[in-house]
């Protein structure tokens, strides 16, 4: 639960020329240059971070005050850009299909799941958590936190308002995906992934009429039940989106 920003990037091992007419492959067992691709990222991150700091869009608060001072933020930037940067690029080892399974349940997780919380009593919080540099069966340990501390590395992870944690370029851009795939996909000779597009007719033929059914009661109260969510819908939806 510590502060650990990263940024996940699906990127197709090729791309459609400019006018279109060709598919441009990528080389056999390369992709880019890793450290080439970890300084861009680093001089192009920090330069907007210096500019909504000029623009006076970020904020600092207790023992980070001094920081809104610009010679203070160029002092803290500085060692920064001379920090190498972590980035990996390697190819999905079993598909691209698990990659973005695996992404799909990552995006819409919190901080910690249920199941890892033990204890909440008058030693604070107490949850399990992953030593991966110790390795075997001993590297799932507990940890108890104050509730404060608990409630302050949880909302680490809550996202600003308005923030869009997921984003569409260049061949999956939202205006022109359908037809970049379209193209790709005649170039490549691929026919289009079964079950990808929603099936809105079978579906909705074989989901239950809300005016003739009956409202089941509600086990606590008596109440009708009211559906705001149908997982057959709903599964189609985030298979599509995908």
């Amino acid at each position: 639960m510590t502060h650990h920003p990263r940024v996940h990037c699906i990127v197709t091992g090729g791309g459609l020329s400019a006018d279109g007419s060709r598919w441009v492959a990528c080389r056999t067992g390369f992709f880019l240059p890793v450290r080439v691709l970890s300084r861009l990222f680093r001089r192009r991150f920090l330069k907007q971070l210096s500019a909504a700091h000029q623009a006076g869009h970020v904020a600092f608060f207790g023992e980070h005050a001094h920081l809104a001072a610009p010679d203070a933020f160029a002092a803290w930037l500085a060692p920064l850009r001379r920090q190498e940067w972590v980035v990996y690029a390697k190819a999905p080892f079993a598909g691209p299909e698990e990659v973005l399974a695996y992404l799909s349940r990552y995006t819409h997780r919190m901080a910690i799941a249920n199941p890892r919380l033990i204890a909440d009593d008058a030693k604070g919080i107490t949850f399990t958590w992953k030593d991966y540099r110790a390795g075997g069966r001993h590297h799932r340990k507990r940890m108890t936190l104050a509730p404060e501390e608990f409630m302050r590395r949880f909302l680490l992870h809550v996202l600003p308002s308005g923030l869009h944690p997921i984003r569409h370029y260049g061949l999956l851009a939202n205006t022109a995906r359908v037809r970049n795939l379209e193209r790709a996909r005649a170039l490549l000779t691929t026919p289009a992934t079964p079950g990808l597009a929603i099936p809105l007719a079978t579906e909705a033929a074989a989901l239950p009429d809300p005016s003739t059914t009956t409202a089941r009661p509600c086990p606590c109260c008596g109440a009708p039940l009211r559906i705001i969510l149908d997982p057959a819908v709903d599964r189609f939806v985030l298979h599509a989106r995908l």
